[in-house]
């Protein structure tokens, strides 16, 4: 099984607005709880290549990863400009996903409100993980979460 987990955090380092980690089946990304939409979206664009490295999308049967010509993997986070603008609204396409979060959104809604959305997307089975050798997918046995 897969699971994506924002998590809002008071015990970054200072400067830091968000960090990440990962083991099979798992990816939990932690945002500043004090960080604005401005902030956080900049720090999540710059550490998604990184974090997607062992991650993949199957689009229409093609397997595309970040190294993918013309569409490389990417996820996209930017600050809605839509007045009023839904919490979190998440648009997928081949190589893409893009997230548009309201401009008032407090951290904790939108890690709330994002991590009902990607149980959804995950679920869809359109999504593995590349672990240690090994393809994780929605249908692989649980993992134990710590």
């Amino acid at each position: 099984m897969l699971r994506v987990m924002y998590e809002a955090a008071d015990d970054l380092a200072p400067g830091v607005i968000s960090d990440w980690d990962q083991r099979r089946g798992f990816l939990r990304i932690r945002v500043h709880k004090h960080a604005t939409p401005q902030q956080f979206t900049q720090a999540l664009n710059d550490i998604t290549e990184e974090v997607l490295a062992n991650w993949f999308q199957l689009w229409r049967g093609e397997i595309v990863s970040v190294a993918s010509p013309g569409t490389p993997l990417r996820v996209l986070y930017r600050v809605s400009d839509f007045s009023p603008a839904p919490l979190v609204e998440i648009r997928e396409s081949k190589g893409a996903v893009i997230l548009n979060i309201a401009p008032s959104a407090t951290v904790e809604e939108f890690t709330q409100a994002l991590n009902a959305s990607l149980d959804e997307l995950l679920a869809g089975g359109q999504w593995f993980q590349q672990w240690e050798g090994e393809i994780v997918t929605m249908d692989s046995p649980e993992v134990v979460l710590a």
